[in-house]
C-alpha cells in the first residue's frame, strides 16, 4: 500500500515505510549517527516534530514515525492490538525493525505513555529517554477528552466529530486542540493531522480502537515501570499544561533512577508546536 498524504514536512527527511506485525508504519528520516526516535501523541503525526527534529540531524540520525494513533495514513492490519501496551509494542518493534540500538526516545502526549511502557517492558534498545507533557499515572486519556471513549463506540458519531474538526472554531475548543497549544496550529499541518480521520473509515476504526482500549490501569502500570529504566532520562513539562498535572512531571522524574526534570515556560501540552525553540535548547543540554 502506498503512503497517503501524511507527514508532509520535508524537513523531517525522506519518507519511508517499514512492515511490522501490526501493519505498515510510515516514517521520515534524516541525518546520521546515533539514533533519536521522536514519538508523537494521538490525533497528530510526525509533523509535530518538524521544528525540533531537523535541529539535530547534523549530529544524529533523526527518525520520526507516524504512529497509528489517529494521525496516520496507512491503516493497521485488522485485529491489531491498540491497547496502551499493544501500541507500545508496535513502537518497540519499529525500533527493532530498523535495527536501532542505544536510542534516545523523545516523546510527547500519548507517545509519552507508550514510551513509558517501552522502557518498562522492552528497554534493551533504549539508551536515553525524554518525556515531555504526556499521559501518566492513570490519566489516560485525560479527563478533558474523556467524552471520546463513548463517542468511539459509535462510528457515525466519530465520523461526525471528525468532520466538525474541519472548522477552525471546533479545532480551538478546549476539548480538541485548544488546550494543546496557546496559538492555532497552521492550517496545512492541521490538515495533515486530520485528513485521514476525515477521509478514511479504516483510520477512524484504528482511532476508535485506541480510545476504546484506553485503560487507566495500563497507564498506571506503565508509569510505575519506568523505575526499571537505568539510562539517563529527562522529564520536560509544559508550564501551562491543561491536560497533564505538573505533579506527574516530578513523580516521573523521581521514579526514573537517572531522572532530571525541566519546566518549559509559555507552552501547553504540544511543546513541539508551542515552544519548539525552548525544547531544542533543553534537548541539546540533555544530550550534551
Amino acid at each position: 500500500m502506498m503512503p497517503g498524504a501524511m507527514a508532509i514536512s520535508e524537513a523531517l527527511g525522506e519518507r519511508r515505510t517499514v512492515e511490522l506485525p501490526a501493519g505498515t508504519v510510515e516514517y521520515r528520516e534524516s541525518g546520521g549517527g546515533a539514533a533519536i526516535v521522536f514519538a508523537h501523541g494521538a490525533a497528530v503525526n510526525g509533523d509535530l516534530w518538524r521544528d525540533v527534529a531537523p535541529e539535530f540531524s547534523t549530529r544524529f540520525r533523526c527518525i520520526v514515525p507516524d504512529l497509528p494513533l489517529g494521525g496516520h495514513s496507512i491503516p493497521l492490519n485488522p485485529g491489531a492490538d491498540l491497547s496502551l501496551f499493544g501500541a507500545a509494542e508496535t513502537l518497540a518493534r519499529f525500533i527493532e525493525a530498523l535495527d536501532l540500538s542505544d536510542v534516545t526516545l523523545v516523546a510527547n502526549d500519548t507517545g509519552g505513555a507508550l514510551s513509558q511502557a517501552v522502557v518498562g517492558r522492552w528497554p534493551a534498545r533504549i539508551g536515553r529517554l525524554v518525556l515531555t507533557s504526556c499521559d501518566a499515572f492513570g490519566n489516560y486519556p485525560p479527563k478533558a477528552i474523556g467524552y471520546l471513549k463513548p463517542t468511539a463506540r459509535m462510528p457515525p458519531a466519530l465520523w461526525l466529530l471528525s468532520q466538525a474538526m474541519r472548522l477552525k472554531v471546533a479545532q480551538r475548543t478546549p476539548f480538541a486542540y485548544g488546550w494543546a497549544t496557546h496559538t492555532p496550529i497552521e492550517p496545512a499541518i492541521m490538515r495533515s493531522y486530520l485528513s485521514s480521520l476525515w477521509n478514511s473509515s479504516e483510520v477512524r476504526r484504528d482511532f476508535a480502537l485506541l480510545l476504546r482500549m484506553a485503560r487507566s490501569e495500563d497507564s498506571k502500570e506503565a508509569s510505575e515501570s519506568v523505575r526499571r529504566f537505568e539510562g539517563p532520562a529527562l522529564v520536560a513539562w509544559a508550564a501551562d499544561d491543561r491536560f497533564f498535572p505538573r505533579a506527574h512531571r516530578r513523580r516521573l522524574a523521581e521514579l526514573l533512577p537517572q531522572g532530571e526534570f525541566a519546566l518549559v515556560e509559555r507552552s501547553r501540552t504540544f511543546i513541539p508546536e508551542d515552544h519548539p525553540g525552548r525544547l531544542v535548547e533543553v534537548l541539546r543540554e540533555f544530550l550534551g
